[in-house]
């Protein structure tokens, strides 16, 4: 009896947390373009002003933070971001290759249910590397480290490790063969 309750405690932890994604280095780069999309759309905004008391001569006390170093930065930028990931769908790219791309309508796609699973699969992946990685990409974006263009490298080599350096410089690479041959 008791090894039957382990098998089955096991059993429902596996496929609890079995939940894997196809290519978690496209899907982290997926993630990443959110976040660098949610950079460019980010807009001026004054300090914040924490100087709520005043002292015995009637002068407002506390600090006035850079909106660009503070936390509320940090959860406008990150906030959401899992759940826009939602209109993203695993497609076949080329041949055997399939990417994670952005789809404006679930309604124009063959096989609906599949693509919504796979949305489904990518925002839960969101949610697991954010959680992950939540420490250290918070401290780059309040420290001004993480600039647009940036989120990639930073979020899927360097904190997550889930895309190789060696590939991201051979697609890169491979960019720069492509940029040359238009010239």
């Amino acid at each position: 009896m008791a090894k039957l309750v382990i098998f089955t405690v096991v059993v429902i932890t596996i496929f609890s947390f079995g939940v894997s994604v196809d290519d978690k280095c496209s899907a982290c780069n997926a993630v990443a373009e959110e976040l660098e999309s949610q950079l460019l759309k980010e807009k001026p905004r004054n300090h914040l002003d924490l100087r709520n008391r005043l002292n015995s001569k009637g002068q407002r006390e506390g600090k006035v933070i850079d909106y660009r170093m503070s936390d509320l930065r940090v959860v406008d930028l990150l906030d959401g971001l899992c759940d826009r990931m939602q209109d993203y769908t695993l497609q076949k790219v080329e041949s055997k290759n399939r990417e994670w791309v952005k789809v404006e309508s679930f309604d124009n796609l063959t096989n609906k249910q599949e693509a919504k699973a796979h949305a489904n699969d990518i925002s839960t992946y969101c949610g697991r590397l954010l959680e992950e990685t939540e420490d250290e990409l918070a401290e780059v974006i309040k420290n001004g480290s993480l600039k647009v263009g940036d989120a990639r490298k930073v979020l899927c080599q360097t904190f997550s490790n889930h895309c190789s350096k060696s590939s991201e410089t051979d697609s890169e690479d491979e960019e720069d063969d492509d940029d040359a041959d238009e010239l």
